[in-house]
């Protein structure tokens, strides 16, 4: 008996839980019925104060990043490996560079 109480406890809250839509009830919806950002066509555009110095600081932002990343040093591990067994290959009198060869197979 107490199983098929819990049984028909469980079905009847899941079959809510679903029901409600996690407790929201009917999805809210706009209906379309205005113009693009509420201005109709025709209509001049009026700038505020502060996007002229939005857009600019942005620009100027971007400008900087972009020149920052250009000229950043190089700081890979294989660029200071490679420094590294240069500066160790002349302290021992090797040759860096090899002749080009002829050979063909």
């Amino acid at each position: 008996m107490f199983r098929r109480f819990t049984q028909l406890t469980t079905r009847s809250i899941a079959a809510r839980s679903v029901l409600l839509r996690g407790g929201h009830g009917q999805q809210h919806f706009n209906e379309p019925g205005g113009y693009l950002f509420d201005r109709k066509p025709g209509e001049k555009y009026e700038e505020e104060g502060w996007e002229t110095i939005y857009i600019g600081g942005m620009s100027l932002a971007f400008v900087l990043i972009g020149l920052g990343v250009y000229y950043k040093p190089d700081t890979r591990i294989r660029t200071w490996a490679r420094k590294e067994a240069e500066r160790q290959m002349l302290a021992e009198g090797d040759v860096l560079e090899y002749k080009k060869t002829d050979y063909r197979a």
